[in-house]
């Protein structure tokens, strides 16, 4: 209820309704008529617990009603612990009001000083009660855990008892004597029935209805699974509608509930007839029980291990899997007919007996098991990194692990160690079991989402089949938990300490707060979407501010908006951080050191949407990188290059660093294009035909007019330019481009040629680099070698084009 109130609370505050001042009062009425717990009957259960803790000889089932009873009074401590809540705040108030506390240099005047006293003995009494609800609820909590200790401590001394080892046939017939005893029960039941006269008018009247349903009983369980297979294979296969297996898997769940209907007529039918005895009536009463698990492990089987079509591929020989899964629901179900025969025992069975009676199931299990863990365990696994690998390691690890079961299992059962084995390879049947309905409840949950989503089969590998698997295996943990043998009163206590949460300050940080925080938070956070929605679309294109600006203005909103709506989430959460005001200020120097990358950059972010250097579509340069500005966020800019590339430039750079800016408040920007002719050419001809051909572009402004001027003799060439100013800096390529090609088409018609580059090396006695391979061969042979040729003197290379006359 107080987490209701509090959610109330929140969403007044953030709708801003009048109500939100009314939940208050209503909460603070409540607490103060609430009564406080009955600490004296609270004594008395304390001191029952601690007896028979002490003791040492009450049973489980005991201990159990006791631990029930402490939860109760825990809760009604916990509910106390926050009586007179609001009067203890008005109180703290008012003393906080009288000012600080006095200290031996400033006391305070007797009124104040009378006043504080009146008010802190006020208090005194107001937290007593809460107090005392705090120490009891740590006593309840105290022996809870010692409950549950001792019980945990008896579950595995029952574990690792020794029991008498099957195999020695001394313990045989302990085992047989109670296979005698309760034939013997059931037959003498029955006989003393059938004497009865009374009974047998009964039976004879009823014999028609008997027959009748014996007759559906035995047609629904001999045929009744099978007719729904065909007809479940016939519409997944057969039929062309979109929804056929989302209708096929709702069908399919006929296999199980046909059959399982049939024996609970088999039974009512048994019941009418009136023989059944005491005995019998614990039999018959199990048979619905041992026929659901029968036909539900064959039905899972049936899915997953199906030739075609199946959930997932598990094993490449499904056939011999279904056997096996099969033979598995079996034996499950006679163990559960099993262990009701034994449980009305009187007196109970002794060790030898249930060592003799449990062995040969285990034993029995194992061997299927054995082999179905080998079609499960995959050739290859772990070979990737995709999903299928994943899966396929996940397989591998549960067939290893059912693999060590089935032998580790029977070995503890001969031994001796029934128990154990017991507790060990029937839940890694269930575990199996729960396994495969996590698998076919994504199947249907993922066929019904292909269905709404209208997606092919490729939409089984989307994120939301998935996140389906995920929950869905989730949620089974507290399943697995209790197949495990884990009590449902430990699973309730796990949930109750979760509930509780952990204290945050003066707060205590539970899910119902996590989900107050974070409701209040996406209405506040949806609000400032839908506001920056309007003011983008709706009111600053009416304005006659630029895009910079408008940009400007709606980020900053959208997070004005988003730190507004953490504030109200925390405030309406009741989530007080003044505890961790010392805490975070010691953090945020860390922080700051290992942040300031960032928060230079988002400070720089916020710079360039206050005074707009750039904005949104201008053309810019920035480190070396040329490009058009398509978005500005608070840590980074995004540029994107002509060639099509994003690159991602942080604020920092563009308010630090020399950034060009070529569109900044229009589009006009100057086009310069060296233009070289070989010497010798009519400079006069060549600027008329520059110009020209300029003045013809498009794009080139008029005023100012497009210039050419000779601006130098070159090594190699006349050199000119002609410089423009363009309407649109953005086709300054493509401008180029088409006056280049003007240039060669107008510079070829007229006969002008474009000069490069010439070189003349003149070289001094090249004879002399020659060296052998000038002199005859001959004298190679006889002349003894001479000596090496001297280096060439680089005085005498030359690289002068305009010497031509060869002198030194």
């Amino acid at each position: 209820m107080r987490v209701l109130s509090r959610l109330l609370l929140a969403l007044c505050l953030v709708l801003g309704a009048a109500g939100g001042a009314v939940i208050a009062p209503l909460s603070a009425v409540a607490q103060q008529r609430a009564t406080a717990p009955d600490y004296a009957s609270w004594n008395n259960v304390a001191e029952e617990a601690e007896a028979a803790l002490a003791a040492d000889r009450t049973s489980n089932e005991k201990l159990e009603s006791l631990r029930a009873t402490i939860v109760e009074w825990r809760g009604r401590f916990l509910s106390a612990q926050s009586a007179n809540a609001a009067q203890i705040e008005t109180v703290k108030n008012q003393i906080s009001a009288l000012g600080p506390a006095p200290t031996e240099e400033s006391p305070d005047a007797p009124e104040i000083a009378a006043r504080r006293k009146e008010l802190n003995d006020q208090l005194a009494r107001l937290q007593a009660p809460g107090l005392e609800a705090v120490e009891a609820y740590s006593h309840a909590d105290g022996l809870i855990r010692r409950i549950d200790a001792n019980i945990r401590a008896r579950q595995a001394s029952e574990l690792l008892r020794l029991s008498p080892s099957p195999l020695n046939p001394v313990n045989w017939p302990a085992g047989v004597a109670v296979a005698t005893q309760g034939t013997k029960t059931l037959w003498s039941e029955t006989r003393e029935a059938w004497q009865d006269d009374a009974r047998r008018a009964e039976f004879r009247n009823k014999l028609p209805i008997i027959l009748l349903l014996l007759t559906v009983a035995a047609v629904l369980m001999w045929r009744g699974s099978d007719v729904i297979e065909r007809l479940t294979q016939r519409l997944q296969t057969g039929a062309s509608i979109r929804a056929r297996h989302v209708a096929a898997g709702l069908l399919s769940l006929g296999q199980v509930i046909v059959p399982v209907g049939g024996m609970v007529l088999l039974v009512i039918a048994i019941e009418i007839t009136g023989m059944a005895g005491t005995r019998m009536s614990a039999l018959i009463q199990v048979l619905p029980i041992a026929a659901f698990l029968f036909f539900a492990a064959r039905w899972i089987g049936s899915w997953l291990f199906r030739s075609s079509g199946a959930v997932v591929r598990l094993t490449e020989r499904p056939a011999e899997a279904r056997f096996h899964v099969s033979m598995l629901a079996l034996i499950l179900a006679l163990e559960a007919f099993r262990h009701a025969f034994t449980t009305e025992v009187r007196p109970p069975l002794s060790l030898a007996a249930q060592a003799v009676w449990a062995a040969p199931a285990v034993c029995l299990v194992a061997i299927f098991l054995f082999r179905l863990g080998l079609l499960l365990r995959p050739k290859s696994a772990g070979v990737g990194q995709d999903q299928a690998d994943f899966r396929l390691r996940i397989q591998k690890l549960i067939a290893n692990a059912v693999l060590a079961v089935a032998v580790v299992a029977p070995a503890l059962a001969l031994i001796g160690y029934v128990a154990a084995a017991n507790a060990l390879i029937w839940p890694t049947v269930g575990s199996l079991g729960l396994m495969g309905i996590i698998l076919l409840l994504q199947r249907f949950g993922t066929d019904i989402y292909l269905l709404a989503s209208r997606r092919g089969e490729e939409g089984r590998d989307a994120l939301i089949p998935v996140l389906i698997g995920f929950g869905l295996t989730t949620l089974a943990l507290p399943l697995f938990a209790l197949v495990w043998g884990a009590r449902v009163t430990d699973l309730i206590e796990i949930w109750t300490s979760f509930s509780e949460g952990i204290p945050l300050g003066e707060t205590r940080l539970s899910p119902g707060v996590i989900v107050t925080f974070a409701l209040i938070f996406a209405i506040g956070y949806a609000v400032t979407r839908l506001f920056q929605g309007a003011l983008k679309s709706v009111v600053m294109p009416r304005t006659q501010l630029d895009k910079g600006v408008q940009n400007a203005v709606v980020s900053g909103i959208g997070y004005v908006g988003i730190l507004l709506a953490a504030l109200i989430a925390i405030t309406g959460a009741g989530i007080d951080l003044s505890s961790l005001a010392i805490v975070a200020g010691a953090l945020s120097v860390g922080i700051g050191f290992g942040l300031q990358n960032i928060v230079q950059n988002f400070v720089s972010g916020i710079i360039l949407l206050i005074e707009r250097p750039i904005s949104e579509g201008d053309m810019i340069e920035v480190n070396g990188q040329f490009g058009t500005v398509k978005g500005i966020s608070v840590r980074s800019t995004w540029i994107e290059t002509f060639d099509r590339t994003d690159v991602i430039v942080p604020n920092a750079d563009l308010v630090s660093g020399v950034v060009t800016n070529l569109t900044r408040g229009n589009l006009t920007g100057r086009l310069i294009i060296p233009v070289g002719v070989a010497y010798g050419t009519d400079t006069r001809k060549v600027q008329t035909i520059l110009t020209e051909i300029a003045e013809a572009q498009p794009l080139v402004m008029v005023d100012p007019a497009p210039r050419v001027h000779f601006v130098a003799f070159g090594a190699d060439s006349l050199n000119f330019e002609i410089r423009t100013i363009l309407s649109d800096v953005n086709f300054k390529l493509d401008v180029q481009t088409e006056i280049l090609h003007e240039i060669n088409e107008r510079f070829a018609a007229e006969g002008i040629e474009i000069p490069f580059a010439q070189r003349d090396l003149w070289i001094r006695n090249p004879e002399a680099l020659g060296g052998e391979a000038a002199r005859p061969h001959v004298e190679k042979e006889t002349q003894p070698p001479p000596a090496p040729p001297a280096e060439p003197d680089p005085r005498y290379i030359r690289n002068d084009p305009q010497d031509d006359n060869g002198d030194d």
